[in-house]
């Protein structure tokens, strides 16, 4: 339902630290349009500053390429990025990226009649920089309790990626071989050069990617969506 201005002009601004269900925070946030980000993290309201280049917009679009470049070569999967997510009362997270499963491949997340995301993504990445205590405390709990698959944090000033899997109801660590290399338990063939993509060697990060996107795994894979 749309609101008319009279509605909107009746509803409280959406701000940093109030305290919603996620009903209010989309009532909130449909009635401010200004705004390009807010999520809804454990009942608690976080709306970003501006976003800067070398700190947040960069590395999202390189880690967008990333993970655009194994869509394209994976049917039966999607790439968001920014969406709104619905998780639970208390949640509404939009992640810098996320990759799900089609729900026709039996993916666990689907999408509602109004085009958001419920239920949880097999896959979310979020860019850390001023926001890496919310990435890895209250929203990384808030992920594993509803079951996202894997979780990417980069924390851009730290020079560090940490990819978590979930194994028994909490996250573990993805180990880097011994070429640097990460492998998606879930995703077969998403495989990240970690020290290529900090230092923004993307030809680099492509390359490891497409040695993926080759393997037996991922040709298994993209048979198994197909079925």
């Amino acid at each position: 339902m749309v609101e008319t201005s009279s509605q909107q002009q009746h509803t409280p601004p959406l701000e940093s630290g109030d305290r919603l269900n996620c009903y209010q925070f989309e009532q909130r946030y449909n009635a401010t349009p200004h705004l390009r980000k807010a999520e809804l993290i454990e009942g608690v309201v976080y709306v970003p500053a501006a976003l800067r280049f070398r700190s947040h917009s960069q590395p999202h679009a390189n880690l967008t390429i990333w993970l655009g470049n194994y869509q394209v070569a994976t049917p039966g999967i999607e790439l968001g990025i920014e969406p709104t997510v619905r998780l639970d009362l208390d949640n509404e997270p939009q992640p810098d990226a996320v990759l799900i499963i089609n729900e026709s491949s039996g993916g666990q997340a689907r999408l509602s009649e109004d085009d958001y995301i419920e239920g949880a993504p097999e896959l979310v990445a979020e860019i850390a920089a001023s926001s890496a205590a919310i990435d890895l405390g209250d929203k990384k709990r808030a992920y594993r309790r509803n079951g996202i698959r894997e979780y990417i944090v980069w924390q851009v000033f730290e020079r560090k990626l940490d990819w978590f899997y979930l194994q028994q109801g909490e996250y573990i660590l993805l180990p880097t071989d011994e070429k640097g290399i990460i492998r998606s338990q879930v995703f077969p063939g998403l495989w990240l050069a970690v020290n290529h993509l900090l230092a923004g060697n993307m030809g680099q990060v492509l390359a490891v990617l497409q040695e993926g996107l080759i393997s037996p795994e991922h040709t298994a894979f993209v048979e198994q969506l197909a079925q």
